[in-house]
């Protein structure tokens, strides 16, 4: 037996089988690289969901780690400590809007953070009742109940009923539907700037412009969540900059640690006295050894040369799959993305082609069932995306093969 195999029997003894698992076992990763442990190298263009923005085991955020596990790992939130507070001030600043910040965990943690936050602004602060979230379909927030309430795909509601109640899913770019959901009882809109697993789909600047107006003639609080598309992945360090668009509140989490989870919450200052001591917490969030790691990320990720990075790395892979589209014109439908958040859509389902790039070397994911998601590191080269785009190129070429995977074990 492999070494991948004897790892992949164990853990299969003892682990509870709620993902669906591809058959490898990684050891170790460096830049936009990774290995499993029969010593096979990889082309990662999908590390860990989007979290690894910086690619694998970044020095700067190693370092940071090193130095401060060697002072202070961990200390509750009920005392001060320098680095939270520097990693909030960084954030504001990026920004662009007076905000406070809480920590947390995942991006699933912030959205439940910011669902809780518009709630108890309105009904305790403003005395409205106001409880409503109005969504987009195809829109995911996170696994949490309150979080998968305002996930707009109804295949991952199955099975947990009853879901927190005071959630409204519209269409996506359908101005008449905003306005006919957003009342008096809605308390926040809340909406990714870029719909990762709802198939890449990126919401027009008209369109968000359109519900900032609608927010605010209804007194309404607009969210964006940023938690995949945030932290520099689209050229700016947030989204949102490019939509010319200002929410009252927005979300992070994947890349934001370089690896380490953290989530957060940006909320507009002014409606800070939402959550107040004893209102929300979290035993873990922003503690020093990730708010160190994070701080060593964030300037890494929000450095105007690795935005510039981003930005023409994005082009000459958008280039590239829309090459591939020309060519293959019977198999593609769309690319779409920006930045380094890409996804090529496909008139079939997706899995057999992610399964043979995988044999030849290459990490890509299939969401929304035929749509190929590209998340690759900032650290890419021109030479890697190459690789990637002949590998990409030759699964879709053997459309008709038989996607197998064979493990050594």
């Amino acid at each position: 037996m492999s070494a991948s195999g004897r790892i992949i029997t164990s853990f299969n003894r003892s682990v509870l089988g709620n993902y669906g698992r591809i058959p490898v076992a990684f050891v170790r990763g460096r830049g936009a690289y990774i290995w499993d442990a029969d010593g096979r190298k990889y082309l990662d263009f999908f590390p860990g969901w989007g979290v690894g923005l910086a690619g694998h085991c970044p020095p700067a955020v190693v370092q940071a780690i090193k130095k401060q596990a060697d002072r202070l790992i961990f200390i509750a939130n009920s005392y001060y400590h320098a680095q939270q507070g520097e990693l909030a001030a960084q954030l504001t600043r990026l920004a662009g809007f007076p905000s406070r910040v809480f920590f947390c965990n995942s991006g699933a943690e912030a959205n439940e953070a910011a669902i809780k936050m518009a709630r108890r602004w309105f009904q305790v602060v403003k005395g409205e009742k106001r409880y409503e979230i109005v969504t987009v379909k195809d829109s995911f927030h996170g696994r949490t109940l309150a979080a998968l309430a305002a996930t707009g795909q109804p295949k991952y509601h199955k099975g947990f009923a009853p879901l927190p109640a005071g959630f409204k899913h519209i269409p996506l770019e359908d101005i008449k539907a905003a306005r006919k959901a957003i009342g008096k009882r809605t308390a926040a809109v809340l909406i990714e700037t870029i719909l990762g697993e709802g198939g890449v789909r990126v919401p027009s600047p008209a369109y968000l412009k359109a519900l900032r107006g609608l927010t605010r003639a209804q007194g309404a609080l607009l969210i964006f969540d940023e938690v995949q598309a945030g932290g520099g992945r689209t050229g700016s360090f947030f989204a949102f900059k490019q939509s010319g668009v200002i929410p009252d509140a927005v979300t992070l989490a994947k890349p934001l640690a370089g690896g380490l989870p953290m989530g957060a919450l940006l909320l507009n200052a002014k409606f800070a006295s939402a959550l107040t001591p004893g209102t929300h917490a979290s035993s873990f969030g922003g503690g020093p050894l990730v708010c160190a790691a994070a701080l060593a990320a964030v300037k890494v990720a929000s450095a105007p040369r690795t935005l510039a990075k981003v930005r023409e790395m994005g082009k000459v892979i958008r280039a590239g799959l829309e090459g591939i589209a020309r060519r293959h014109p019977h198999l593609v439908k769309e690319v779409r993305g920006r930045g380094l958040m890409l996804g090529m859509e496909l008139n079939r389902p997706g899995a057999g082609v992610v399964n043979r790039c995988l044999a030849m070397g290459l990490l890509i994911n299939c969401t929304h069932d035929t749509v190929i998601r590209m998340l690759p590191p900032l650290v890419i080269t021109r030479k890697e995306i190459a690789v990637a785009m002949d590998i990409l190129e030759r699964a879709l070429s053997a459309e008709t093969a038989p996607a197998v995977y064979r493990p050594r074990v």
